[in-house]
């Protein structure tokens, strides 16, 4: 018995595939080819692919749509657990250095250099550790809100305290020369006018941003296939660079004025660890901008949370660190004799 002749002669395109035509071939001739990325075809012997909607993707198949993946910075995943507990293990650090301060606040190394605006300094770097907390988690409108501010206003804190440490450090020496004009600006007017309006310049800047142009969370669906990266928008990319260039300002300005003061006498003169502080800080920054650039989704989150922890870190080694280590392990260091030393 003979079989019947075939009237195609090519099989059946399964699902998933559609049927493209063989050049110069009948029309029962054809190749299967894969759906093309988004699309998606559930019937056999299909001529076109179907688009998925904008919230779902293909499956493995792709011979259905399923919803994509919502991705953020979550408390739960390992990444967000990990630079949480880094979060609060430099809040609790310095926290304790804080106390430590506290407690010794009559003795000259805390004495030296005006311990209150010290105290601001621990205060305020303490407010950046966490505010690095609300970068972690699902974004809303509040924490957009939030985030870039809370750490423009911190850090415009941190930095104008560093600032009036650094003049204090110049106006202490320069005042003890002879017929020097500086003795009667000598004590807190300078050093609190410093901080009190660096950082009121920082929050002008933000109310500005937030009226004009407020950071609202975005639902970014083209960075990576299948996923949608839950985001907070900038809302006003100028604006964000304005706030970390003001910092860039405040930390430029800081160091050239801390190099300057680093050979004044004092066996404690703590203009060096103010450089060094902001040659660690600039770094930090310098090298977030490119890096951040170059990232999409949480993972852009992790690098800014990142580069808040390590300037913030940076400042609080090199500043406080050196103080501690004398007040608890070299408690003889800690007299007004030592610190004076030339």
């Amino acid at each position: 018995m003979q079989t019947p002749p075939q009237s195609r002669c090519s099989q059946s395109c399964s699902p998933g595939y559609r049927k493209l035509a063989r050049e110069g071939k009948p029309l029962c001739c054809y190749d299967c080819i894969p759906c093309p990325d988004g699309e998606i075809s559930n019937q056999t012997d299909m001529d076109n692919c179907m688009r998925c909607p904008e919230d779902q993707w293909p499956n493995e198949k792709r011979d259905v749509c399923i919803p994509k993946i919502i991705s953020f910075l979550s408390h739960k995943e390992p990444l967000g657990i990990v630079l949480m507990l880094l979060s609060l293990f430099f809040f609790l650090i310095t926290t304790v250095i804080l106390g430590i301060f506290i407690k010794y606040r009559d003795t000259p190394i805390v004495r030296s250099n005006n311990r209150n605006l010290s105290y601001i300094l621990l205060v305020s770097l303490i407010l950046c550790f966490l505010c690095s907390l609300i970068f972690i988690g699902h974004p809303e409108e509040v924490t957009c809100f939030l985030q870039q501010t809370a750490f423009g206003i911190t850090f415009s804190i941190s930095l104008s305290s560093i600032l009036a440490k650094t003049i204090t450090v110049v106006m202490a020496f320069q005042s003890t020369k002879p017929g020097s004009k500086l003795r009667k600006w000598m004590g807190s007017r300078v050093s609190y006018s410093v901080v009190l309006s660096f950082p009121l310049l920082q929050v002008l800047l933000c109310l500005v941003w937030l009226v004009t142009a407020p950071p609202f969370p975005h639902l970014n669906m083209q960075v990576e296939d299948g996923t949608i990266q839950i985001e907070c928008n900038e809302g006003s990319a100028i604006a964000f660079y304005c706030v970390l260039g003001y910092l860039g300002f405040l930390a430029g300005i800081s160091f050239i004025v801390a190099f300057l003061a680093r050979n004044l006498p004092g066996s404690f003169n703590e203009a060096k660890h103010i450089t060094f502080s902001m040659l660690v800080f600039c770094s930090v920054w310098v090298s977030f901008i490119p890096t951040y650039l170059s990232t999409r989704g949480k993972y852009m989150v992790a690098v800014e949370i990142f580069a808040i922890l390590a300037s913030s870190s940076g400042i609080l080694g090199c500043i406080f660190v050196p103080k501690c280590y004398i007040i608890l392990l070299k408690p003889h260091r800690n007299n007004r004799k030592y610190i004076t030393k030339k």
